[in-house]
């Protein structure tokens, strides 16, 4: 990751949880650990890969854990820590938060409307 270049914790968040994928994976694990099959499915333009580094950087900072079951076939279970579940009502009030501005921007008269 890049160097840090403030003594904000609000910058270390951000990139955390920066790009499109892990705000996504942090909402689809909220009810519960997934497999990895689950969330491919859950996210569908993911490719194989970036899933893979995703879940893991996720892993890395500790919001997802990930269970190893034995046997075959081989199962690998993707779940929120406790810190990653502190994460799920910012998440949701991010998601609400949209569905009000974005309600507000379409009901707001335009500057061609004015015209």
């Amino acid at each position: 990751m890049k160097d840090v270049v403030s003594d904000c914790p609000i910058e270390e968040v951000m990139r955390a949880l920066s790009g499109r994928w892990p705000s996504l994976l942090i909402y689809y694990l909220k009810d519960g650990s997934k497999r990895f099959s689950d969330l491919k499915r859950d996210n569908p333009t993911v490719s194989h890969r970036m899933l893979t580094l995703e879940l893991r950087k996720l892993e890395d900072i500790g919001i997802v854990s990930r269970t190893d079951h034995p046997g075959y076939p081989r199962r690998v279970d993707y779940g929120l820590t406790t810190a990653g579940l502190t994460l799920v009502p910012l998440i949701d009030a991010l998601g609400d938060w949209w569905e009000v501005t974005q309600f507000d921007r379409m009901t707001r008269p335009t500057l061609s409307d004015a015209a």
